[in-house]
């Protein structure tokens, strides 16, 4: 839930107005709001760069995933691979988006794990191609914009294994 929204229903449950300290980092968040948009654009500019290379990191790092009896063994289950790369990516452009997690939380994390062990995928697999993703991200920014981005492929990371 973003800043902003959950400041409205924490102040509204009590029947109040926003006070000063609710209105502080509101205001932080609508003044970042520039950069924010600034890295999605960059994201989504860059995506399928980002996913390519990431898939032929994981590829490189994991062959046993494109091997035969891999999960994405085939063009047809190599795509699949790299859709999924593709989602991940655009989950982290709704949190920089949202200025939080929760996009990721909420549409990403939840039931995945599940879902990727009923199909036999590799949990570390796919944190890997996450890892991969990250890396080259950040590889393409300054270091304070790699740091921001950076926590969210950590948090996403987190909540697949």
């Amino acid at each position: 839930m973003s800043l902003i929204l959950k400041s409205i229903l924490n102040a509204d449950t009590e029947a109040r107005y926003l006070t000063p300290g609710e209105l502080e980092p509101i205001k932080s968040f609508v003044k970042n709001g520039e950069r924010r948009l600034r890295l999605v654009q960059a994201l989504t500019e860059n995506r399928e760069r980002i996913v390519k290379q990431s898939g032929t990191q994981l590829f490189q790092k994991r062959p046993d995933v494109v091997s035969p009896g891999g999960n994405a063994y085939g063009q047809e289950m190599t795509a699949t691979c790299l859709r999924d790369i593709d989602y991940y990516l655009r989950l982290i452009t709704y949190s920089i988006v949202a200025g939080d997690a929760t996009p990721i939380q909420e549409i990403g994390v939840i039931g995945a794990r599940e879902m990727y062990r009923s199909l036999g995928t590799p949990i570390e697999a796919v944190a890997e191609s996450i890892r991969a993703m990250k890396n080259i991200t950040t590889s393409m920014m300054s270091a304070e914009d790699a740091s921001e981005v950076g926590g969210y492929f950590d948090y996403l990371i987190a909540g697949l294994q």
